[in-house]
């Protein structure tokens, strides 16, 4: 596999390509990468060799937020240097003889114009690119496919996976970001619109941890991650990944992982409102001057009622034309109707500021309608989103798919994600963070956390510590450029406020899973680690594998190697009127994946499901075989590095 990029994203997606798939992964980057220190990944010591140093231990390292790493660095990649990806360095990096190429660059027109060129030179190359724009990279993705089938049906794709993706960092990384801020982790996995988390389960002693949506794995006897790696023989002692039902059972006192659905518990958004109300266009102290107004006219036509002894409709039609002068002067009529006229036209005259303030008033809230919004008093229970930049609007997005409420922080009044926040009816404070009262106009001291996404290492961290300072509990997510520096800030306020939720995330170091994943093929929706080993999360056809197709659930499940875990039914359609699957899809016809099915549905060819699996697992399932090569430092057949 060949990766070409300019940023950090380049180095964590070759590291995830082979410190988790076990893949051989060619390298282009740049020649300042290899003297300046690569962004994101942190200090490379040097070279990029050296930065794809550290083998397995690296692999299960905490990566400055408690977390493992499952993408360490590996020795050995070959690395090419080149300014810009054109066809000599393309041909030059064995494009033609790949499988799959990542096109990572910061600029969309570079990795458009190297994706063109990658596909004339092997139409049968897997290709995965980094665009933000999404609607030019839908035209993209069709076109480089339809180059792909046109290359196969003239038999030289035939049997390959030639597929396009095209992804975005900032898409990436948002349902990680989102997870963090609600949840505290981001070992996410991302389907059909909802967010499925991995979470440790440690029980009572002589107990069994409570299940989830599955049982992915039963941890290590010991709990610390340091277990033999897998396959090491019978005295393994490290994690038991896809158990089976006896084996969960028999689990007294071990530890699981088990799958959930990150959902957020908070007060809910309120009710979108489509027209402004009437109550709205007039402030309060109008609507009193109004009432008053009224008032008045109502007893001067009384009193010329009573004066006169005309008709109470006449009385009131005479009020309102002396209101307005243009009634006749009271010549020759007596004196009270005089009076009562010249109170008529005084009022007349303090009617007119009225109506003037109140045409104003109603212009404003209507041309404010479609401005930013200000958060409403009594506000609680929200997400403060510090930026709206590439990455914030991405986040903001995401948090109002899952109706989490949000208030923005944005000190540029032209951020590309202040029309997101408009259209949305977001609340917005526009001013600098790290002036004081910005942070307090956001609510922070009701809010159930803090996602600080801007671009500027210092604000972020600036930001953080002044929550800190007003709310020493809440939850607090940071996006931090270099990794030291996360790692650094993340013990620093791990330390100073140890019952407080504090995370730090690089972009890259979220995205690089999914880029590489895509690499892998359409069907790998992400990776999570357990321990020192990695489970793979997948969508398939059902058709074509027989170890699916035509069983039940029970009979395709593999203990050790995958296991079913949704219907996927908008894909799936023709058989939602199976009666064993008709209550489970009842459950879950709002998401449009069907979990715990019965163990007596049988899968036919027109299914489509979302399954856990190991890497040897999914290579089985896919009829892949791994390749046959030493891995560094790997002495045992079953070294966690080998696929």
């Amino acid at each position: 596999m060949v990766v070409c990029g300019d940023d950090g994203l380049a180095h964590r997606l070759a590291a995830e390509l082979r410190g988790v798939y076990g893949e051989q992964v060619t390298l282009v980057v740049p020649p300042s990468e290899r003297s300046v220190r690569p962004p994101v990944v942190g200090r490379a010591r040097a070279t990029t060799a050296a930065l794809l140093d550290r083998v397995s231990a690296a692999v299960n390292r905490a990566g400055g937020n408690g977390e493992p790493v499952a993408g360490a660095p590996v020795a050995g990649a070959p690395v090419t240097e080149a300014t810009e990806p054109n066809e000599a360095v393309l041909a030059a990096a064995g494009v033609e003889r790949a499988a799959a190429l990542a096109l990572v660059y910061d600029d969309d027109e570079t990795n458009i114009r190297a994706a063109l060129t990658a596909r004339r030179l092997n139409p049968r190359l897997r290709l995965v690119l980094r665009l933000y724009n999404r609607r030019l990279g839908q035209h993209i993705e069709e076109l480089l496919d339809q180059a792909a089938a046109l290359a196969a049906g003239d038999g030289d794709g035939a049997g390959v996976d030639a597929s396009t993706t095209v992804l975005s960092d900032a898409d990436t990384a948002a349902p990680a970001l989102v997870a963090t801020a609600v949840a505290g982790t981001s070992k996410v996995v991302q389907t059909d619109g909802l967010l499925l988390r991995a979470v440790e389960r440690t029980p009572r002693p002589g107990q069994v941890a409570e299940p989830g949506l599955a049982t992915l794995a039963l941890l290590s006897p010991t709990g610390n991650g340091s277990g033999v790696p897998e396959g090491s023989g019978p005295g393994d002692e490290g994690p038991s990944l896809l158990p089976d039902a006896q084996a969960v059972r028999g689990a007294t006192g071990r530890g699981t992982v088990v799958l959930e659905q990150v959902s957020y518990a908070g007060p809910s958004l309120p009710p979108a409102r489509g027209a402004v109300p009437f109550a709205s266009l007039f402030s309060r102290r109008l609507r009193w001057s109004l009432a008053g107004m009224v008032a008045c006219v109502v007893a001067l036509a009384v009193a010329l009622w009573l004066v006169t002894g005309i008709h109470p409709l006449k009385a009131f039609y005479l009020t309102l034309l002396d209101l307005f002068a243009i009634d006749d002067p009271a010549i020759g009529a007596s004196v009270g109707r005089q009076i009562l006229q010249l109170l008529s036209g005084l009022v007349g005259l303090l009617l007119l500021p009225v109506l003037l303030a109140a045409v104003l008033e109603a212009l404003g809230t209507f041309r404010s309608a479609s401005a930013l919004r200000k958060p409403p008093r009594g506000m609680g229970g929200h997400v403060v989103l510090l930026g709206l930049g590439k990455i914030g609007t991405r986040v903001l997005t995401r948090l109002r798919e899952l109706s989490i409420p949000v208030v923005c922080v944005e000190s540029d009044p032209e951020a590309r994600g202040l029309a997101t926040a408009r259209r949305l009816r977001v609340p917005v404070v526009l001013g600098d963070v790290t002036q004081e009262g910005v942070l307090e106009a956001a609510k922070i001291h009701r809010a159930h956390a803090l996602l600080a996404v801007t671009s500027a290492d210092t604000t972020n961290l600036e930001a953080a510590l002044y929550a800190r300072s007003v709310r020493p509990d809440l939850r607090v997510v940071l996006r931090l450029y270099d990794d030291d520096f996360s790692t650094a800030v993340y013990r620093t306020l791990r330390a100073a406020h140890p019952r407080a939720s504090t995370r730090s995330r690089s972009v890259s170091h979220l995205a690089a899973p999914a880029f590489a994943g895509a690499m892998m093929g359409r069907q790998i929706l992400g990776a999570i680690p357990v321990e020192r080993r990695v489970l793979l999360f997948a969508a398939l056809e059902v058709a074509g594998h027989p170890q699916l197709e035509g069983k039940t659930v029970a009979e395709a499940f593999r203990a050790g190697s995958w296991r079913v875990l949704a219907l996927d039914t908008g894909a799936s359609a023709g058989r939602r009127e199976e009666s064993a699957a008709e209550e489970a899809y009842e459950d879950g016809r709002n998401s449009g994946l069907v979990w715990d099915l019965p163990d007596a549905y049988v899968l036919s060819g027109t299914d489509r499901v979302v399954l856990a699996a190991t890497r040897r697992g999914l290579a089985e399932l896919l009829g892949r075989r791994p390749p046959e090569r030493a891995v560094p430092g790997a002495t045992a057949p079953g070294h966690p590095l080998r696929p």
